[in-house]
C-alpha cells in the first residue's frame, strides 16, 4: 500500500509538472500570437525597389539605382510557369498541396536541430520563407519557429498559393543585394524575369538556399550548376518541363554578366540621370522607391557614339598621344540628350574613366568658343561683310612690356583686310581678338551664358584671349549653346528625362519643353550661313574640307584647338541635330604637336554624324536679306574715295566701337586706336604701291 501510494504521488507530481510546462506553453504561445503581425498587412507591405533607368523607348534598361537590397516588383503573369516551377521544386515540390507546413520535413528537421543544439536545419516550405523573410528574422530559436509556424498557416488561410508565390519571388534574397526574382535576372542575365530560359531559371533557382556559396561569381560555380542540374531533373519529373525542354535545359550553355559591370548602360550618362532624381526626390526615395524613369537617350545612338569615340581614341592614341573623347547629341528642337559618352572608357582607371568629361570637365574650347563673339558683333550692328585688318598686332596699351599681348594666327601667316565672315569660317586669330575688343568683353560673355554656357563667372581672368578659348566650358554646355544657333535663336532647355512614375505607377514627372528666343534670327542666320558654307571653310580644312560635308544635308560647324594641343574640338549641327567632340588626355597632357581638332576630334564627329544623318529628313537653315551699311569697314569697304582723296585706315578710324552705325567726324581717340592703326599703315606701306604718295594726305 504504501509503494502504491508513493506511485500516486510521483505520478501526480509529474501531472502538475506537465500542467505547468503546458500552461507555460500555451502562455507563451499566447504571447507570441499578440506579438505577430496581421497577414493581411503583407498586401500594405512595401519592400525596397529599386529604381530603374531607361532608354526613350522604355525596353532598355540602362541603369538600376539602389541601397542596400537591389529590388523590382513585378506581377506573377510577367513570370513564366517554368520560372516559377523551378522554384516549387527546389524549395518546396508539396507546395500546391499542403496547407503551409511540411509536417515531415519539420519533425525531421527538429530532430537533428534537438540533438545537433545548433538549429542550422531547414524544412521550411515557401510560405515560412516568406514569412521569415518578411515579418520575422534570421536567429535560430523556438520561438522564432514558433512564430514562422503560426504565421504560415495564417497567411494561407488568407492568400491564394499563387499570391504567395508572387509574394515570395518578389521577396527573397539572390545574392549580390538583388532581392526578388526581376533583379536576379537582371542582374545575372541582363534580362527581365519574363524572358529567362528554363535553364537560367533552374540557375536562379538554385541560388538561394545558399546565396553566397552558389554565386555566379563565387568559387563554387560547379556546385551551383550541380544544383541548377538536380532542380531541372526534378521538374521534368515532376512534369513541369517536358522531355524537350529538359534535353535543351540540361545542355544549355549559360553566361553570366561581369560582376562588376551589372546592369549599366551608357554609365555617365545613366549617373547623371541618378544625380538628378536624388536632387527632385532625395536619396533614400531612389534608392528604395522603386521609380520608373523614361529618359531622353537615344540607344541606338549611344552605341554609335560609344563605339565612334573607342575607335577615335585609338587611332588618336597611336598618332597624337591622345587616350581620351567625350561626345554628346542633342535634339535642338526639344532639349533632349540623344547620347552622351563622358569617356572612352568608363572602366578604364588609367584615364580616370569615370570622370564625365561631357559635364564634369572644364576644358578650354579653343576657337568653338568664336561664334559667341561674332553672333555677339552681329548683334552690335556689325556685318559678315565687316572688315578688320589681320595684320600682327599688340593690344597692350599700359606701355608696361609685361602686359603685351599680341596672338598669333594658327598657320602664322597675316592676310591683311579680311570679311568677318572669313576670319569665322578660316578660325583666324588676330581679327577674332579684335571683333571682341569692338563686342566688349561682357557682353560677349552674357550672350554666351544666355545661350547655355555655366562657367566663365570671372572675366577678370581671361581678357581678349577669352575668344581663342581662354575660359574653361563644358562639353554639354557647348552643345545646347549651338543649339540655338540650330534653332534659329530659340534655346530649348536641355533635359535628361521623359518620365517619371512611381512603384504604384502614378506619374511623378512627365517632360514638357521649355523654350525662349534668346538671340534675334536674322543675327543666328548670319552665323549659320558662315558656318554651314564649305566655300568659306575649304582653306582651313584643305584635305580634311569632305569630312565637313554631308550631301544632301546642310551642316554647320566649327572646330578649336587650344595652343598647346591640351584639347581638341569639333561642334557641328543641323536643324535636327547637335553633336560636340572633345579628345584629348584626362590628365591635361598634351597631344603631340599638330595633334588639332582637325584631325584628332573631326574624324570622330564626322563618322557619328555619317552614319545617323540618314535618319532624319534634310533641312537647311532659314535664309535672310543681308543688311547694308554706308559706314566705311562696316559695309565690307577698306579703302574709302573722297574726289582724289584715298583714305584707307583701321577700323576704330571711322566708328565708335560701340556705334557701328554712325561715323566718327574726327578720328577716334579709343584707347586701341594707335595699336590697332599703325601696323594697318604698315602693312599698306609694304603691299599697297604708292601709298605713302597717294594716301590719306
Amino acid at each position: 500500500m504504501k509503494h502504491t501510494s508513493r506511485k500516486n504521488r510521483l505520478w501526480k507530481y509529474v501531472g502538475i509538472i506537465f500542467l505547468v510546462v503546458a500552461l507555460a506553453i500555451v502562455i507563451e504561445i499566447i504571447v507570441v500570437v499578440r506579438e505577430l503581425p496581421h497577414p493581411e498587412k503583407l498586401n500594405s507591405f512595401q519592400p525596397a525597389q529599386s529604381t530603374q533607368v531607361y532608354d526613350r523607348t522604355g525596353t532598355v534598361l540602362l541603369y538600376e539605382i539602389h541601397g542596400d537590397q537591389s529590388r523590382t516588383v513585378i506581377d506573377i503573369s510577367k513570370i513564366p510557369p517554368y520560372v516559377k516551377l523551378a522554384s516549387v521544386a527546389a524549395e518546396d515540390q508539396g507546395f500546391y498541396t499542403h496547407s503551409a507546413l511540411d509536417w515531415r520535413g519539420m519533425v525531421r528537421a527538429l530532430f537533428v536541430d534537438i540533438t545537433t543544439g545548433d538549429f542550422s536545419q531547414g524544412g521550411s516550405t515557401i510560405t515560412q520563407q516568406l514569412v521569415k523573410n518578411v515579418f520575422l528574422t534570421n536567429e535560430k530559436t523556438i520561438q522564432r519557429k514558433i512564430k514562422e509556424v503560426i504565421l504560415a498557416y495564417w497567411l494561407e488561410k488568407q492568400y491564394s498559393k499563387d499570391e504567395i508565390l508572387s509574394f515570395y519571388l518578389n521577396q527573397i534574397p539572390y545574392g549580390s543585394n538583388s532581392y526578388g526574382i526581376e533583379s536576379a535576372s537582371m542582374r545575372y542575365f541582363g534580362i527581365p524575369a519574363s524572358s529567362l530560359s528554363v535553364a537560367q531559371a533552374a540557375v536562379l533557382a538554385a541560388i538561394p538556399k545558399s546565396p553566397t556559396y552558389y554565386s555566379p561569381w563565387g568559387s563554387h560555380i560547379q556546385d551551383l550548376f550541380d544544383r541548377q542540374k538536380y532542380i531541372l531533373g526534378e521538374m521534368h519529373k515532376l512534369g513541369y518541363i517536358t522531355d524537350a525542354e529538359f534535353a535543351g535545359a540540361v545542355t544549355e550553355k549559360i553566361h553570366f554578366l561581369s560582376q562588376n559591370i551589372g546592369v549599366i548602360r551608357a554609365p555617365h550618362f545613366s549617373l547623371m540621370v541618378k544625380d538628378q532624381l536624388s536632387q527632385l526626390y532625395g536619396d533614400d526615395t531612389v534608392e528604395r522607391g522603386g521609380l520608373k524613369v523614361i529618359t531622353t537617350l537615344d540607344w541606338k545612338l549611344q552605341q554609335t557614339a560609344e563605339q565612334i569615340v573607342t575607335d577615335g581614341v585609338k587611332r588618336n592614341t597611336d598618332l597624337y598621344k591622345g587616350t581620351n573623347a567625350s561626345l554628346v547629341a542633342q535634339d535642338p528642337k526639344t532639349g533632349q540628350v540623344l547620347a552622351l559618352v563622358g569617356s572612352a572608357d568608363y572602366f578604364d582607371q588609367t584615364i580616370d574613366g569615370n570622370f564625365n568629361v561631357a559635364a564634369q570637365g572644364l576644358r578650354q574650347p579653343g576657337s568653338t568658343f568664336k561664334p559667341f563673339v561674332y553672333v555677339s558683333a552681329f548683334m552690335k550692328g556689325y556685318l559678315p561683310t565687316s572688315v578688320v585688318f589681320d595684320v600682327p598686332t599688340n593690344f597692350n596699351t599700359t606701355g608696361d612690356p609685361k602686359y603685351d599681348y599680341t596672338p598669333e594666327n594658327y598657320d602664322g601667316t597675316y592676310r591683311g583686310p579680311i570679311a568677318l565672315q572669313q576670319a569665322l569660317a578660316q578660325s583666324v586669330n588676330v581679327p577674332a581678338v579684335k571683333v571682341l575688343y569692338l563686342v566688349g568683353l561682357q557682353n560677349a560673355i552674357d550672350i554666351a551664358h544666355s545661350m547655355g554656357i555655366t562657367t566663365l563667372q570671372d572675366p577678370s581672368r581671361y581678357g581678349l584671349s577669352l575668344v581663342l578659348g581662354g575660359g574653361e566650358v563644358k562639353l554639354i554646355d557647348m552643345v545646347e549653346a549651338y543649339s540655338v544657333f540650330a534653332q534659329d535663336g530659340i534655346k530649348h532647355t536641355q533635359n535628361l528625362i521623359l518620365h517619371i512614375q512611381d512603384a504604384k505607377g502614378d506619374t511623378l514627372y512627365d517632360y514638357k519643353d521649355s523654350a525662349q528666343q534668346i538671340i534675334d534670327p536674322l543675327y543666328v542666320r548670319m552665323i549659320n550661313r558662315i558656318l554651314s558654307s564649305a566655300d568659306l571653310r575649304s582653306g582651313l580644312f584643305s584635305a580634311s574640307l569632305p569630312l565637313t560635308i554631308f550631301d544632301p544635308y546642310q551642316v554647320a560647324l566649327k572646330t578649336g584647338t587650344t595652343n598647346d594641343y591640351r584639347d581638341a574640338w569639333t561642334i557641328g549641327y543641323t536643324p535636327s541635330l547637335v553633336v560636340g567632340v572633345w579628345a584629348g588626355n584626362s590628365n591635361n597632357k598634351p597631344m603631340v604637336q599638330q595633334g588639332g581638332s582637325i584631325v584628332a576630334a573631326l574624324p570622330m564627329w564626322s563618322a557619328f554624324m555619317k552614319q545617323v544623318l540618314p535618319e532624319y529628313q534634310p533641312e537647311t537653315f532659314p535664309s535672310y536679306n543681308p543688311p547694308v551699311s554706308t559706314i566705311p569697314m562696316v559695309n565690307g569697304q577698306y579703302i574709302t574715295q573722297n574726289g582724289n582723296q584715298k583714305q584707307l585706315h583701321s577700323i576704330l578710324y571711322y566708328i565708335d566701337k560701340n556705334n557701328p552705325g554712325s561715323l566718327l567726324n574726327t578720328p577716334t581717340t579709343d584707347p586701341q586706336f594707335y595699336n590697332w592703326e599703325q601696323p594697318v599703315l604698315l602693312w599698306a606701306q609694304q603691299n599697297i604701291p604708292n601709298f605713302l604718295t597717294e594716301y590719306n594726305k
